[in-house]
């Protein structure tokens, strides 16, 4: 195949094979080099394309959609395998809690909490109780405890406030593992 034939096959079609890539693709770099591919292979090899079968168009189009759909099936493989590889590296790190450092980093943290509750007063430390481990609406300990529900959400905003400032301080002051 001469140059001048070739180069006046491709700007005749190398629109249409780029659409069908592009189409099965939805990626327009990717659908270049298909098109590339495409080219390059009649370039190599003119002796595949067989006039009696069809017009050089339609051959050009179907093998554009043959390689792009392999492309788009050696990304989904790739893709699959991503995925499982990520799960099995998160399977054999574990969950985070139970790794020694995060374990103990949580461990300090939840000792801080309980010993800094402690020092709340009663309503307080009840009212952020129910709320956060009982999982009771501020209506619900209203109801409970006879007291206003606006009493309620200020003891639980109050409760979290100094709960915020002591454990931030204490945890400060605790030496966890670089």
């Amino acid at each position: 195949m001469d140059i001048a034939a070739f180069e006046r096959l491709y700007d005749e079609h190398a629109r249409g094979v780029f659409a069908v890539a592009c189409r099965v693709l939805g990626d327009a770099t990717r659908a270049q080099d298909v098109v590339q591919d495409v080219f390059l292979g009649l370039w190599r090899d003119p002796a595949r394309f067989d006039a009696s079968r069809g017009p050089i168009g339609h051959y050009l189009r179907m093998r554009a959609r043959s390689a792009a759909l392999d492309v788009w099936r050696e990304d989904q493989v790739a893709n699959r395998a991503k995925t499982r590889l990520r799960g099995i590296a998160r399977n054999e790190l574990g969950p985070v809690e139970g790794r020694p450092v995060a374990a103990a980093e949580r461990h300090a943290g939840i000792a801080v909490v309980r010993r800094e509750l402690m020092r709340l007063p009663d309503v307080q430390r009840e009212a952020i109780v129910l709320a956060y481990w009982g999982g009771l609406t501020a209506e619900q300990i209203a109801a409970s405890s006879g007291a206003p529900v606006g009493t309620v959400k200020s003891r639980i905003r109050l409760g979290i406030i100094k709960l915020r400032e002591q454990c931030e301080s204490d945890l400060t002051d605790v030496p966890l593992a670089a």
